[in-house]
């Protein structure tokens, strides 16, 4: 009967000649090829080795090389990989181990091999409902995944939504703000025509007066400025324009200041009237000018007018002590 020589290389580890085998079984395993069944057991051999030289990865390493080499040989009997499998696990490496138990013990089980069939069936369960927690802690983290990605969606709408609200109302800002420079515009433009035609109109007077005088017609000039019909024409003017201009920037003036008058007092317009003198006085507050005299001068009445005019609409109003204060709240555009 022949004896393989390389069985030699086997000796010194069960010798416990722990450095020669080492020597011995690398040197085997790098002059046979991995489908050699020799190879399987040599690296067996020097994964032991590795575990008496605390060498954890090199344990690992024989062993996983081991396995490959019974695979390939079709070698059922595998130790190798049920041992590779216990020690994945020892480290928490529950997917791998449970994967290379359950190999194991089929190929066990195909081979009849009671030993590895109880070995192994005793060290699955444990595994099995480790590799179900692991799965099942997975899920678990999944699902915390997809809930935090709800959240994040939800939080993302959200803040989608704010933003084109926030654009939504800076757009409407910006479009009152043009509206309202528009506004400035025009008033600006009406006050600058005022202003012209009160200049131009100074400018007729003043040469009526100087023929006159110079036509020695003092009597007719005379006339003329007692009749009050230059400062009332001039008054209209005045009123036309500033009606418009006003209204310009508060368009429901008359609309706010019913709202704040009792049913039965409230203001009705004549058809082609803008604004009448009650109107004017509370503008004319809307403006910031509160003074009596000065109003009263700039609408071409007594003082005493204006104030009867003032206590009148108190007298109208649903709220007579707040009234003032509520009329100077009035929004513009």
């Amino acid at each position: 009967m022949l004896i393989d020589h390389r069985f030699n290389h086997f000796v010194p580890f069960y010798s416990r000649k722990f450095d020669m085998a080492e020597r011995e079984l690398t040197s085997l395993v790098a002059d046979i090829d991995d489908e050699n069944p020799l190879y399987a057991r040599a690296c067996h051999l020097l994964s032991d080795v590795s575990n008496v030289n605390g060498d954890y990865h090199g344990r690992i390493y024989y062993l996983a090389l081991s396995a490959i080499s019974d695979i390939r040989c079709a070698t059922l009997e595998v130790s190798s990989l049920q041992e590779l499998g216990r020690l994945l696990y020892s480290r928490d490496d529950i997917k791998r181990a449970h994967d290379y138990l359950s190999h194991a013990l089929q190929n066990a089980v195909n081979c009849k091999v009671a030993l590895r069939i109880i070995q192994t069936s005793q060290e699955m369960p444990i595994i099995e409902n480790a590799h179900r927690s692991q799965i099942q802690s997975f899920r678990t983290r999944i699902f915390v995944v997809i809930a935090i990605l709800a959240v994040l969606l939800i939080a993302l709408y959200l803040t989608f939504k704010t933003v084109k609200k926030k654009n939504e109302i800076q757009h409407r800002m910006s479009s009152k703000l043009a509206e309202a420079n528009r506004t400035k515009d025009v008033y600006l433009s009406q006050f600058l025509n005022l202003c012209s035609t009160y200049m131009d109109n100074l400018n007729q007077f003043s040469k009526l007066v100087n023929r006159k005088i110079s036509a020695g017609k003092g009597e007719d000039l005379l006339k003329l400025t007692k009749s009050g019909k230059f400062v009332e024409e001039q008054s209209k003017e005045f009123y036309r324009i500033f009606d418009d201009a006003f209204l310009h920037i508060y368009p429901t003036f008359v609309e706010d200041v019913n709202s704040l008058l009792l049913p039965e007092k409230k203001l009705t317009m004549r058809d082609g009237e803008k604004l009448n003198t009650d109107l004017r006085i509370l503008a004319l507050m809307r403006l910031g000018i509160e003074d009596t005299s000065r109003i009263a001068q700039m609408l071409n009445y007594s003082v005493y007018t204006i104030y009867t005019y003032r206590n009148k609409f108190k007298s109208r109003a649903i709220d007579r002590d707040s009234f003032e204060e509520e009329v100077m709240r009035i929004k513009s555009i």
